[in-house]
């Protein structure tokens, strides 16, 4: 296999550097870059271009779903592998549809990371058994699937960077700083999502984003 360029994206530094550890011990294999936030992680791996990208779900300002759709809008022909401690069938679901092409627990053997990496880098989807249970036994219900469809997924883009920033405990002149946007704005934004997401309150929203891998509890 020629070269290949790894991208991680976790926000344990301890843990980045086993697995560049990990990593560089394989032949031919480099860490091009690493980020411990979402939105580093997304504006290091465009400058990165990689071949593969090790992403942690739960990543502080942006969430590792928003970065793995923000990755595969920029960089389409990178692949990406969810690295993570949440196994949660409507994540993997989401962690798929938004792009990824393997999901791997971190509790799981870090040779089925290796193995990941290895087929990623080929452009080769890999499963292991137990992802693969939640995935293709879903196969011969797809009626039910889209009826369960959350309607998280018609949140837009700023939407989801804003349940992210509420969760997190920000306040509205917060996440209006954060995003460069005026107050009013940051307010509307948050009564839409609230309405979107069937849930009226910020403890409803924080209960929502720890069940769905945004922040960890």
């Amino acid at each position: 296999m020629s070269a290949v360029r790894v991208f991680i994206a976790d926000d344990h530094p301890a843990l980045q550097e086993g697995l560049r550890a990990i990593i560089e011990d394989q032949t031919g294999w480099e860490v091009c870059g690493t980020a411990v936030t979402g939105r580093e992680a997304v504006e290091l791996a465009r400058k990165c271009n990689p071949d593969v990208v090790v992403l942690d779900l739960v990543m502080p300002e942006l969430s590792g779903l928003e970065v793995l759709r923000r990755i595969k809008l920029s960089l389409p022909r990178t692949e990406v592998v969810i690295f993570t401690a949440h196994f949660e069938e409507e994540l993997i679901r989401q962690a798929f549809a938004a792009g990824a092409r393997s999901f791997i627990l971190k509790a799981e053997p870090l040779s089925s990371l290796v193995e990941a990496i290895r087929s990623l880098a080929e452009h080769k989807s890999f499963f292991t058994n137990k992802v693969s249970e939640v995935l293709f036994s879903r196969l011969g219900d797809a009626g039910g699937h889209s009826k369960n469809l959350k309607s998280a997924d018609r949140l837009s883009p700023r939407e989801r960077e804003i349940v992210q920033l509420l969760a997190e405990g920000k306040s509205n002149k917060d996440v209006a700083a954060a995003l460069g946007i005026s107050v009013r704005t940051a307010e509307a934004h948050r009564a839409s999502v609230l309405r979107k997401l069937g849930i009226d309150s910020i403890a409803d929203l924080v209960r929502y984003a720890i069940r769905n891998g945004i922040i960890e509890a």
